[in-house]
């Protein structure tokens, strides 16, 4: 058996991202409200409890061929942690009752928390991806996540009022952002040492801003993450929803391993910037129109389209943004076994 035959998830997806020669197409979906369904826990329980939430991860591994789990369950660790008031529903993602910052005295208050603090949202992440590394790691991609300070700036200040910020308060504003900087690489280093060879870093407000502004208030500090994580010597996957056209040449001077592509981006436009660079990307079927409401035949259709035009390039199979519960196991399954039929 040769070693490209023999390889296990892991070993199959960080060969894609160094352009080695792997057996077949890594399956990396982003799975939350997906996997907390199958393993008929409340969202609140998958949430708040990084044993559970592990576990409905591995429970997903354990039924569909996917090559990685991720440790993402909302945006909101960093900003609970830095001591606003929580609202955990049972069926939706957390969120702060009200912003932590609206003044710059607000700011001075707040003071840099320890991710490994016995009872804090990190360490109950951290935690997850312990059990997860401890069950799986060797043979399975497994990631922790953290939010990009871009984001946790829209978490804490509210996202309308960060973004009046940006125009009123510059200054205030890099400061929220050098401070959340180094909390974040305390989050995403804690997180490579608890066993996840991987984070996945999202910026999901950052697609709401110009180029301009990306370059000055989110990529610096996206890059001061990627840098650290990297020193520690970890890898990681950019992930920013929406339609980011308009950054993805910028995007990749985060030098991150992996970039996932939303359904909004034009799919050939994307493989075009990646391809040049040789940098490796996931996406971007539409979490909706192609997997939800899609027959198993119509989900294999426009995988197959995918993986048809992503041909030679440094390239996994993911929908744009996580799967819907709503999405079939029928559905799902006909998704990750794409790749698979391909190589048969």
């Amino acid at each position: 058996m040769s070693e490209e035959e023999s390889m296990n998830s892991r070993e199959r997806c960080i060969a894609a991202i160094k352009g080695e020669p792997i057996d077949r197409i890594p399956v990396f979906p982003l799975l939350m409200f997906f996997a907390q369904n199958r393993h008929r826990i409340s969202y609140r329980e998958f949430a708040t409890n990084g044993r559970a939430l592990a576990d409905a991860q591995l429970n997903i591994l354990d039924k569909f061929p996917i090559d990685a789990i991720t440790a993402c369950s909302d945006a909101f660790r960093v900003t609970a942690d830095l001591g606003a008031e929580m609202i955990y529903p049972e069926d939706k993602t957390p969120f702060a009752a009200y912003p932590l910052i609206k003044t710059d005295s607000d700011f001075k208050k707040l003071r840099r928390p320890d991710p490994l603090r016995n009872g804090s949202r990190m360490a109950d992440r951290i935690m997850g991806v312990k059990c997860m590394v401890d069950a799986v790691g060797k043979e399975c991609l497994v990631l922790g996540w953290v939010d990009m300070p871009f984001a946790e700036a829209c978490s804490i200040c509210g996202v309308t009022e960060f973004m009046l910020m940006l125009a009123d308060n510059p200054a205030l504003a890099h400061a929220i952002l050098r401070f959340l900087t180094d909390i974040v690489v305390d989050f995403g280093v804690s997180q490579f040492q608890a066993g996840a060879p991987m984070i996945g870093a999202g910026d999901a407000a950052a697609s709401l801003i110009s180029s301009n502004m990306y370059r000055e208030f989110a990529l610096p500090y996206e890059q001061k993450v990627v840098d650290a994580i990297h020193s520690a010597g970890g890898l990681v996957k950019l992930h920013i929803c929406g339609n980011t056209t308009h950054l993805l040449q910028d995007m990749i001077h985060t030098k991150a391993d992996l970039f996932n592509v939303d359904h909004l981006v034009d799919f050939q436009t994307a493989c075009s910037v990646y391809g040049q660079e040789h940098i490796c990307f996931k996406g971007n079927l539409n979490p909706v129109a192609d997997l939800m409401q899609a027959t198993s035949m119509e989900c294999r259709n426009k995988c197959l389209v995918r993986l048809q035009v992503a041909t030679g390039l440094r390239y996994m199979l993911s929908p744009g943004c996580e799967v819907p519960a709503e999405t079939s196991d029928e559905v799902f399954q006909s998704f990750c076994e794409t790749p698979q039929v391909i190589v048969e």
